[in-house]
């Protein structure tokens, strides 16, 4: 919330109308928790009627041999489909980003 709210301050916003959040698959991050510490955080804020939109981002695996990028279905350990190689490189999967604040 103190990145949003400080941008809306930048941006001399009154109101913040949504805020999208993308949420990588294994980041660790429980939707059900993050919504209720957002309900939690905008009460008397430029956000306080704010929709909270999550976006979440699939994990995605690199084999180091092949240089396949692949959608992973585990949490640390993959395995290469066209080589067949376990890896344990994650190129997207993790992110907790703020993506886009709607302001007026």
């Amino acid at each position: 919330m103190e990145a949003v709210l400080a941008q809306a301050r930048e941006h001399e916003a009154t109101q913040v109308h949504r805020i999208v959040l993308r949420v990588g698959a294994l980041s660790g991050v429980e939707p059900d928790a993050l919504r209720l510490a957002f309900e939690a955080t905008i009460e008397g804020t430029p956000a306080a009627n704010a929709d909270l939109e999550l976006e979440t981002v699939p994990a995605r695996g690199r084999c180091t041999d092949c240089d396949l990028e692949f959608d992973v279905q585990s949490d640390f350990i993959f395995t290469c489909p066209k080589c067949g190689r376990i890896s344990g490189e994650l190129v997207q999967g993790r992110e907790l980003e703020l993506a886009r604040i709607e302001m007026s």
